[in-house]
């Protein structure tokens, strides 16, 4: 077996010298197509100078996928020194995240908590965010778990709003290069089906003890007194997001700030600021040997929790607005 991963291993690294020699052209050929640029039509030049760039870009993207099967391959030929009975577990966050999501979750996390065999924790998280107070209460549970044992969040497709707010609990965090990471904000959902209950003949009488006790209700809209009591309900949240990401991320406010606009990113263009590596899973997997100070551990992975998500009420979310139409209950 030694013998047939090293021939993979060099077969490997042939790709990645051939990769980078036809990298360095396709740079070559931007740099000489900059310097004619005078002298041909500027929209040609950029529909070159675009596909170009592109082309580079994809190579370097295999290129460091290539170099990921290189360390994966290396971890097998490595001896097993420092294992022991040792094991990591691997907790998927799968969907967007709701009290029954969090109530999983954190049963999970206090089991791992109580079990001295397992040294570490990989977040697996695929989600696009939910409901703050789940999402909270995810977060502060592996708080508590990160002073006892290492956490590494990963995430291969996408870990929006909310889920990133979880991943800043870990120690680390590493994204596949085309993973959507951030959207560091808060949204309101608030129902106004006045109109409806109206077109189809529905009175509805509320008997209530104080002004804003039917805030939120469905049956009216909102008041202006009601709408400013949700902005600041709305920025509370935010100044408690913010401060979780520049505590998680050892980043200032100010620097937080400048990705607190609500957008995702790709993983590879926020390396070093949102996340700190970019890989696969096995890449996270050895970000957290190296944390755990071993070469190698057991892997328990645990199971993800089905679930009917759906938005059936006035609701504060830490979830991108492109997400949020589908979960709404008809």
């Amino acid at each position: 077996m030694t013998n047939g991963v090293w021939k993979y291993l060099t077969f490997i690294l042939l790709l990645i010298l051939g990769f980078s020699a036809i990298a360095n052209v396709l740079l070559y050929m931007q740099i000489g197509a900059l310097k004619s640029y005078n002298q041909t039509l500027p929209q040609v030049q950029v529909g070159s100078l675009n596909q170009t760039t592109n082309e580079t870009l994809l190579l370097k993207l295999k290129i460091e996928d290539m170099k990921n099967e290189i360390e994966y391959l290396k971890s097998l030929l490595s001896q097993e020194k420092g294992k022991g009975n040792v094991s990591i577990a691997i907790v998927p966050i799968f969907g967007p995240i709701d009290n029954q999501l969090a109530l999983h979750v954190v049963k999970i996390i206090r089991g791992i908590r109580e079990n001295s065999s397992i040294g570490g924790v990989l977040l697996w998280i695929e989600s696009p965010g939910g409901m703050a107070g789940p999402v909270r209460i995810i977060y502060e549970e592996l708080k508590k778990l990160s002073y006892l044992k290492p956490i590494v969040a990963y995430s291969g497709g996408y870990m929006d709003s909310g889920a990133y707010y979880i991943a800043c609990a870990a120690n680390k965090i590493v994204a596949d290069p085309l993973a959507e990471v951030g959207s560091i904000g808060v949204i309101y959902v608030h129902f106004n089906a006045e109109k409806y209950y109206e077109m189809n003949g529905i009175k509805v009488e509320v008997f209530k003890t104080g002004p804003y006790k039917d805030t939120g209700a469905d049956w009216r809209g909102l008041t202006p007194e009601e709408r400013k009591m949700i902005r600041d309900q709305i920025e509370m949240y935010f100044n408690e997001f913010l401060n979780v990401v520049s505590e998680g991320r050892n980043m200032t406010l100010n620097e937080t700030k400048k990705y607190a606009d609500g957008r995702v990113w790709f993983a590879k263009d926020v390396k070093g600021t949102l996340v700190d590596e970019t890989g696969d899973l096995d890449s996270a997997i050895r970000t957290l040997l190296k944390l755990m100070n071993v070469t190698s551990a057991k892997v328990i992975m645990f199971d993800s929790k089905p679930q009917e998500f759906e938005i059936s009420e006035s609701v504060t979310l830490y979830m991108p607005a492109n997400y949020v139409y589908p979960y709404i209950k008809g």
